[in-house]
């Protein structure tokens, strides 16, 4: 033990509900389960436990107290999220017992309290959650998908998944609140303007972000011309150097021009070949427009105005390495 640097810290334990004025509501039976602060910030030590979850020890019953605080107590010590499955910081609770840790939750302690690395691990300046689960990529459609500031994002329910250069990142899915807080918990739609702006919208509402800092909304679609409500997709597209902006919904879109109105066509008529029920659209690094049905997706050529031979083919396979059935 005489190579291990020491590192001192107070924790503070609380069992709370809801609102608790650190504006990481919880949010009743289920979800989210518990949270807490890493070091070297305003709240270092903190562990927020749902007031409102069945805790039991050592048994299926209910969530299991020591479990979850022996994760929350990995953050408090500086310890990130793990891709290990079984692990004790593994970002999704399930039962296991006895308590146990894993070969990546020794790593990462031995990482920051074992001898000093020769760089230092850079802790992040906030909390992290453990929550209960979250749709599995391989089998669910989406809500929308967009690509914001060149990475791919995927959104199903309050999740988000993160693709960068074709691999999903490490600790998504994740809550998508936690990068855009005051989006609603599950939307409709997503784009990035030409501004770099990132657009959300939701029932008769939007929402507009600059980076993770919220810029406008909930605002009315009506006040962007858009006479309809519940848009299933939303596209930013480049054409002629030209950004262009469609919404579709039912088998129609909808083009915003310059003056902020829109007009109305069927999707038949400028997207031959597209499903006219589509959850998803966005273009690709090389400027392929990707329609998304369900599990499906259909690669469109703007310029050829046609789908690309080979299509549809399942977004679980090409995107997230699902086997297929």
């Amino acid at each position: 033990m005489g190579n291990l640097h020491t590192y001192c810290i107070y924790v503070c334990v609380s069992h709370i509900r809801f609102w608790h004025g650190d504006n990481l509501p919880f949010d009743g039976p289920g979800g989210i389960l518990a949270h807490a602060f890493f070091p070297r910030t305003h709240r270092e030590g903190d562990i927020h436990f749902d007031f409102d979850e069945s805790w039991t020890v050592g048994n299926e019953l209910g969530t299991d107290l020591l479990q979850v605080a022996a994760h929350e107590f990995g953050h408090v010590l500086g310890l990130l999220h793990s891709l290990e499955p079984g692990a004790i910081m593994s970002p999704f609770y399930s039962f296991s017992y006895p308590l146990q840790l894993s070969e990546d939750d020794k790593k990462g302690i031995q990482y920051l309290y074992g001898p000093r690395p020769q760089t230092l691990l850079q802790i992040p300046t906030e909390t992290n959650e453990i929550i209960t689960s979250a749709p599995d990529a391989c089998h669910t459609d989406f809500d929308a998908v967009s690509v914001i500031r060149g990475e791919l994002f995927f959104f199903k329910a309050s999740y988000a998944w993160r693709i960068r250069e074709g691999r999903l990142q490490a600790g998504y899915p994740a809550l998508a609140s936690r990068h855009w807080r005051g989006i609603p918990e599950k939307i409709g739609a997503a784009y990035e303007d030409k501004k770099g702006n990132i657009w959300f919208f939701e029932g008769s509402n939007y929402w507009v972000f600059d980076a993770e800092h919220k810029i406008k909304g909930p605002d009315p679609l009506h006040t962007i011309g858009l006479p309809v409500t519940d848009i299933q997709a939303a596209l930013c597209l480049k054409e002629d150097h030209v950004h262009r902006t469609y919404f579709f919904k039912s088998g129609n879109y909808w083009r915003l021009d310059s003056q902020d109105t829109a007009f109305q066509r069927s999707i038949q008529e400028h997207w031959s070949g597209i499903p006219d029920e589509i959850d998803a659209a966005f273009q690709d690094a090389h400027g392929f427009v990707i329609f998304i049905s369900r599990r499906q997706y259909w690669k469109f050529d703007s310029v050829q105005r046609k789908v690309l031979e080979g299509y549809p083919r399942s977004v679980g396979a090409d995107f997230f390495g699902c086997s297929m059935p």
